[in-house]
């Protein structure tokens, strides 16, 4: 989507490391950044608090001083957001871009403690939050996937082809990124594997989870989810 962009490894770069983070961003003239780098599993998540802090709220911080701190034309910086800072309790509600957000988990915490870092650079920088909910076009990971929680999810590709768009019209302030089409993730995992088997929340024990990360936009349209044989995987 983006044939020209720079896509550093966490070996390559580390974003809590303030110093090697000003030392990339001006040794190559780095102006805009689409930041999707955070730990996102749930239990990790919970159980490594600092370390997940560190990432991703400190880590957001420290690749916005950076830019905000290089030379030239205003910098622009994406912050790629979740669903989940949204507390899902109601299964019929979508939330838009002025609900009230309400974190379940550390994880979502962290992701909103960020979207708020995000924006208070709005000054020096133009800042755009992109809250979203995605997989990548493959196999479902996991034997088992929950018929009682659920989203308007997206595959990757179809959340990066809609940042191009907005990265081109440089838009500013926070945008739902969502699909048409609300689905449990049982539905979803089975588009990609057959065999998945189906679970509820009830025989799930661990942090507290969104149980509906069903989104929708008052800034875009909602993306048409695109179920094709390329959906299937390997």
């Amino acid at each position: 989507m983006f044939p020209n962009c720079l896509s550093p490894t966490h070996r390559s770069l580390d974003i809590t490391d303030k110093n090697g983070v000003v030392r990339y961003i001006r040794r190559e003239s780095v102006d805009t950044i689409i930041h999707c780098a955070a730990l996102t599993n749930i239990r990790y998540c919970e159980e490594h608090r600092e370390e997940t802090f560190n990432v991703n709220v400190n880590g957001t911080r420290a690749l916005m001083e950076a830019l905000a701190s290089s030379r030239g034309e205003r910098p622009y910086f994406v912050y790629v957001s979740t669903a989940c800072v949204f507390p899902g309790d109601s299964l019929d509600k979508y939330y838009s871009e002025e609900d009230l957000p309400y974190p379940k988990n550390f994880y979502a915490v962290t992701k909103l403690v960020g979207e708020c870092v995000a924006t208070s650079f709005s000054k020096s920088l133009d800042v755009l939050v992109v809250r979203t909910n995605f997989i990548e076009r493959r196999k479902w990971p996991y034997p088992k996937a929950f018929t009682d929680r659920f989203a308007t999810y997206l595959y990757s590709d179809q959340v990066a082809k809609t940042a191009k768009c907005l990265v081109e019209e440089r838009m500013t302030g926070l945008v739902h990124v969502c699909g048409d089409k609300k689905m449990s993730m049982f539905q979803f995992a089975r588009l990609t594997d057959h065999e998945v088997k189906p679970m509820t929340l009830q025989g799930y024990s661990g942090p507290p989870l969104t149980v509906n990360m069903s989104l929708t936009s008052s800034k875009i349209p909602p993306i048409r989810f695109e179920t094709t044989p390329q959906s299937l995987g390997d």
